[in-house]
């Protein structure tokens, strides 16, 4: 919301300079996320000026050259272009020195070899409309030399504020400056609406049916006959290019003006493209189409509201008029409707067409019936004022009654025991009345009446506090701590994992990053996965910001492959990353499954290139299978690898993880058609876990083990094996036989040679033995050892190696 200070200081003046202002608005709850300067800039350099003489160029068919009397100084010399310049104009003038509204400073200039001492402005040039066809021609009651500021609107500060969607009576001038009222003290001038010039009664010339009033809760209508259609005054046109509005005719920039001051929207119809004269408003039909006034054709469902006439429909209700209605320069006689819609209706409306207006983003809020009547009484004068026009007598008023305020009790003891400080009844009275809730003395504080415009936001004692803490001062309130009841929050055991895997990632010199849980479909695709894949169950946003974020994600491998490919493109390419996230998956129940997972993705080089490591190690499966195995061994998860496929993964280069025998994720590199839709052109190494699962398996309470008090025995073994049988299978084997003496068994070494022979390998192992009551010896381990040597021959094909 764009507020003029020029036009907000007529309701409300604090006599504060703008930055002290902001600041009270912004401590006060109504946030100022910017002020900015609208119009030009040295203002004493804009005067009144009279044309004494207006001649042709002697070198240019199109410019003028003027003898302009500016007040002191005398009569200065000024070409100007515009066709309608003529001598005894009274005109608006920027002298040398002039900072126009993009910056622009003026000096003195030479124009087809003619000098030229400031310029005659069109009102574009001042930023107060849109005009260049010809200069402004002003009243000729203004002396020259009259300052222009006394004349014209300007320049002006604008407060841009940040209304959230509770506070809809923030979106109009007359609202924030309530605000102001309250909280600087600023006298508040009576509402644009304490007086009406209508009068109630039917219309005869037109006829309003409201079918479901549910949904329009309340429609006025008033009629007004013999209009002319014309540009706006200055005054008006300023302050709609201040407030971010283009000016259009005197009509259409009358219900945008009332709109920015009453916070209500308001539509013009023309009365004599209205089939039948009568409006009304149902529900659409479905597949209805209706052509807005942005010439786009529209599809409606049976939960959107029109307006039709016995034409059909003329606008979609509180969201965008209709091209066949609207006012245009032949009009003559206008109906002014100024109706009340359902906000939930309204947003549900604007998001299904994505269609977001002016008039949508204030009823989505929720305004209240009763704002209506006081916007068209607004329209109404401006209507006489500005378009000569008659009004019919009576006004259509459809709806009611409207139920009668609200009334909460606050009590002074509820006050101070919600903010920590007590505030005098008096004070609160005072705070309250300024925001116009009505107020009544009680035995234990106040009784408050709550106006319509706060209906749905005050509704509980609690909120009338925050009301009187937030004007009398939230800086005043006293640092206090909470009450405590005598324990402190814990973390559970899954946190306390989860946190201490993340730490041995960390440890290990990953990063970690935090992606977006929206995506996209098309990630499916991008992936390789198949159809029945159960991570192409997306769930589906209802109201997506944007198609490429329409679905939560079911991995987090797109969101650690969009951090890679930002990376990379920007000279990063040597990465170690990961997320702890949670990832959705549809179930077909009202609530996806929901479980929490841990993924990494390394690119690049491993380590940094030294004088001592000429060819450093690149990122593999073996580097993402000891960052996985860091973590799954930091929580104490007995885990292990086997051979498996993934359509995103490399064939032969992918082993799927297993924890107590469970199938709880993947590592391995990526496929090469995956790397190529992500720009990585030299690969990555991945995982990813469902870290729910896997810490089902988690050791969470550790058992002491004596392990210094007796030393361990330790010895190698080399033994040759078919080459297909995996290096975890032998461990595994070797761990089985070895019994509850042996502690440690590692493989330590890999050999292919002639002396294994061909499809076979050498694996090195190296092993340590240890009890807890003696130190060992070669006989104690020796059976053991035995035993080993026979289950690797007998399961697995093994010879053990001299």
């Amino acid at each position: 919301m764009r507020v003029p200070v020029e036009w907000l200081l007529r309701y409300a003046d604090p006599g504060l300079p703008v930055r002290e202002l902001e600041e009270r608005l912004t401590m006060t709850g109504t946030k100022v996320e910017a002020v900015h300067h609208h119009g030009v800039g040295e203002l004493e350099r804009f005067v009144v000026g009279r044309v004494l003489e207006a001649g042709q160029h002697p070198d240019a068919d199109r410019l003028s050259v003027c003898v302009v009397d500016v007040g002191d100084g005398g009569p200065q010399q000024i070409v100007c272009g515009a066709p309608n310049v003529a001598t005894g104009q009274t005109v608006a003038v920027a002298r040398p020195g002039a900072v126009m509204p993009d910056g622009t400073k003026l000096g003195v200039a030479k124009l087809r070899g003619v000098e030229s001492n400031g310029m005659i402005l069109a009102e574009d040039e001042l930023g107060i409309g849109t005009d260049h066809a010809g200069i402004i021609v002003l009243d000729d009651e203004y002396a020259p030399g009259t300052p222009l500021t006394d004349v014209l609107p300007i320049a002006t500060a604008v407060i841009e504020l940040e209304v959230t969607p509770n506070r809809p009576d923030c979106l109009g001038v007359y609202g924030v400056a309530r605000e102001v009222h309250a909280a600087t003290g600023a006298a508040l001038q009576p509402p644009p609406w304490a007086d009406d010039p209508g009068s109630t009664g039917s219309v005869e010339a037109a006829g309003v049916v409201v079918e479901d009033a549910v949904l329009c809760p309340r429609f006025t209508a008033r009629v007004f006959e013999d209009v002319t259609i014309g540009p706006s005054p200055a005054w008006l046109k300023a302050r709609l290019m201040a407030a971010g509005m283009r000016p259009i005719s005197n009509v259409v920039d009358i219900t945008n003006y009332v709109m920015l001051l009453a916070g209500h929207p308001v539509h013009a119809f023309d009365l004599d493209r209205i089939a039948g004269g009568r409006l009304v408003v149902r529900r659409a039909r479905p597949g209805e189409q209706i052509t807005t006034l942005d010439s786009v054709v529209r599809t409606l469902d049976d939960q959107m509201l029109v307006i039709e006439d016995d034409d059909g429909p003329t606008s979609i209700a509180g969201v965008m008029g209709g091209e066949r209605s609207e006012v245009h320069d032949g009009t003559t006689r206008v109906l002014m409707e100024v109706a009340n819609w359902n906000g939930p209706n309204i947003h549900r409306t604007s998001q299904l067409l994505n269609l977001r207006s002016e008039a949508s983003s204030r009823f989505e809020k929720g305004l209240a019936p009763e704002q209506a009547l006081q916007a068209q009484i607004v329209a109404t004068k401006l209507m006489l004022e500005l378009t000569g026009a008659r009004l019919a007598p009576g006004t259509i008023d459809v709806g009611g009654p409207f139920p009668p305020p609200a009334v909460i009790r606050l009590r002074e003891r509820r006050v101070a025991g919600l903010l920590g400080r007590a505030i005098a009844r008096e004070r609160q009275a005072e705070i309250l009345r300024a925001l116009e809730f009505g107020v009544e003395d009680a035995p234990d504080g106040l009784d408050v009446a709550v106006p319509p415009f706060r209906r749905n936001d005050v509704y509980r004692e609690a909120d009338l506090v925050e009301e009187v803490a937030r004007i009398d001062g939230l800086e005043k309130l006293p640092a206090t701590l909470p009450k405590r009841r005598g324990r402190s929050g814990r973390l559970s055991t899954e946190q306390r994992l989860r946190r201490r895997a993340v730490d041995a990632l960390v440890g290990r010199g990953m990063y970690e990053t935090v992606g977006w849980s929206f995506t996209e479909p098309g990630i499916a695709d991008r992936l390789r996965l198949a159809q029945d894949d159960p991570r192409r169950a997306f769930v589906i946003i209802e109201n997506p910001m944007s198609e490429d974020q329409s679905v939560m994600r079911t991995t987090l491998l797109g969101p650690l492959l969009d951090v890679a490919r930002h990376n990379t493109a920007r000279d990063m390419p040597d990465l170690a990353l990961f997320e702890c996230g949670t990832v959705y998956r549809a179930t077909g129940a009202k609530l996806p499954h929901e479980p929490r997972s841990l993924g990494g993705i390394l690119t690049g080089r491993v380590h940094p290139q030294t004088w001592a490591t000429r060819e450093p190690a690149r990122a593999g499966f073996y580097v993402a299978k000891a960052m996985l195995g860091a973590a799954m061994d930091a929580v104490r998860v007995r885990w292990d690898v086997e051979p498996s496929t993934e359509p995103f993964l490399h064939p032969g280069r992918t082993a799927r993880v297993l924890a107590g025998g469970e199938d709880v994720g993947w590592v391995g590199e990526l496929h090469p058609l995956v790397a190529r839709a992500w720009d990585l052109d030299h690969g990555a190494a991945l995982f990813e876990v469902d870290l729910d699962r896997a810490l089902s398996h988690a050791d969470a309470v550790p058992q002491y083990v004596d392990l210094t008090s007796f030393p361990a025995l330790r010895l190698d073994l080399a033994v040759a094996l078919p080459e297909d049988v995996p290096a975890a299978t032998v461990v595994a084997t070797v761990r089985e036989a070895g019994g509850r003496l042996l502690t440690d068994a590692r493989v330590f070494d890999l050999y292919h040679g002639e002396q294994v022979g061909e499809g076979r390998k050498s694996l090195a192992l190296s092993l340590a033995f240890r009890a807890p009551d003696r130190t060992l010896t070669d006989e104690d381990v020796a059976p053991l050892r035995d035993r080993i040597v026979d289950a690797l021959r007998e399961s697995l094909g093994g010879e053990l190696r001299a």
